[in-house]
């Protein structure tokens, strides 16, 4: 018999157990999260994939037909404006202009005989003018003989970095118009991105601050580059293929970090005065709609559509279905159903917000 009521005692310590737990876990599901959209000044920011050129980015060609001489730099090199790279063979072109020199030289003797003659009477004007064409026509050759023979030097055109040798090697016979290799101005870059039709004109039509519009830029580490740059040109035409126009951000490139070639991705701010903003989780998708919970005065759930705008990190704007007086669900989605009626408690939007970035920032 003693055992007998022991066996009852657990048991209705049991079930008062339990019923406390069922209890329990019961208001902690039925006290639920809310909170109210909030207006406010937002930043966003729109991305574009974008490609990144050297502000001078040219091909050096050989200028002349010869045998490669000498190859004063290397790839990758650093150069200075004016600062020889290659060398031609110029024997040829020596002796064309110590040739063109040779003329010069008897024409300019003619030439004096003839004036002395002239100032004598005995030989005409006519005569002292054609020796003087001959001496300028000699003159000219020589400058002509000498332009040749510079073009067996190929120097660089300003400073910037070397590229990759074309197949050139010391002793190569190299044709008129070959390429050599290439020079890059890195100390400013010009980067391009592409932008659609829609959000050019968001662009076009909203009022322009005096400075041009600055932008990041994101590399293909995922860092931003240390500088900002600034949106200074956009295209004339629209491709009528993609949709798209060109605009382009120059960036100081005072590091050389930025090579022409590269890829990343352009960030440019757009500014959305007084959005209306809600947090990302407290929506849910049906057939590619959006809705959100809206709690009435009596506690009572419903779901609504909303027409979402833009979209941050862990936030959303939204254009039509809520106003800032609505309070919506904000946890807890997935354990309620239309117009069930629930326990809650309430937070300022502004306090989720915070939550919000501190908790994806650790």
């Amino acid at each position: 018999m003693r055992i007998y009521y022991f066996l009852i005692s657990i048991a209705v310590l049991h079930l008062a157990g339990c019923n406390h737990k069922s209890h329990s876990e019961k208001h902690e599901e039925g006290n639920f999260l809310v909170t109210s959209p909030i207006k406010k000044d937002t930043v966003i920011h729109h991305e574009y994939v974008s490609q990144i050129r050297s502000i001078q980015h040219i091909e050096l060609r050989a200028l002349e037909k010869g045998y490669l001489q000498k190859i004063y730099v290397d790839e990758g090199q650093a150069v200075k404006k004016g600062q020889l790279l290659f060398q031609i063979m110029p024997i040829i072109y020596q002796a064309e202009m110590q040739k063109a020199e040779a003329e010069v030289s008897f024409a300019d003797i003619e030439f004096q005989n003839t004036k002395s003659l002239a100032d004598s009477g005995i030989v005409s004007k006519n005569e002292l003018a054609l020796s003087r064409a001959m001496l300028e026509k000699a003159k000219a050759e020589m400058a002509l003989a000498k332009a040749h023979l510079g073009f067996t030097e190929i120097k660089a055109p300003f400073d910037g970095i070397v590229g990759r040798f074309n197949e050139v090697r010391l002793g190569s016979l190299v044709d008129e118009g070959e390429l050599l290799t290439t020079l890059s101005d890195n100390s400013t870059i010009w980067v391009y991105f592409n932008v659609p039709e829609a959000e050019y004109f968001d662009y076009a039509t909203k009022p322009k601050p005096s400075d041009p519009t600055e932008v990041a830029l994101r590399l293909a580490n995922n860092q931003f580059y240390e500088h900002k740059g600034k949106v200074e040109t956009i295209e004339a035409d629209f491709n009528n293929e993609t949709g798209n126009i060109a605009f382009r951000a120059t960036f100081d490139n005072p590091k050389g970090i930025l090579r022409n070639g590269q890829t990343g991705n352009i960030l440019m701010p757009v500014d959305l005065p007084s959005a209306l903003l809600i947090p990302q989780k407290a929506t849910f998708e049906i057939l590619d709609r959006k809705y959100v919970y809206v709690v009435d005065e009596n506690g009572v759930v419903r779901s609504r559509e909303i027409k979402v705008g833009a979209e941050m990190p862990h936030l959303y704007t939204v254009h039509e279905g809520l106003k800032e007086t609505d309070k919506i669900l904000v946890e807890g989605l997935r354990k309620v159903k239309n117009e069930q009626k629930i326990l809650f408690h309430y937070k300022e939007m502004s306090k989720i917000i915070a939550d919000l970035t501190q908790l994806y920032a650790e």
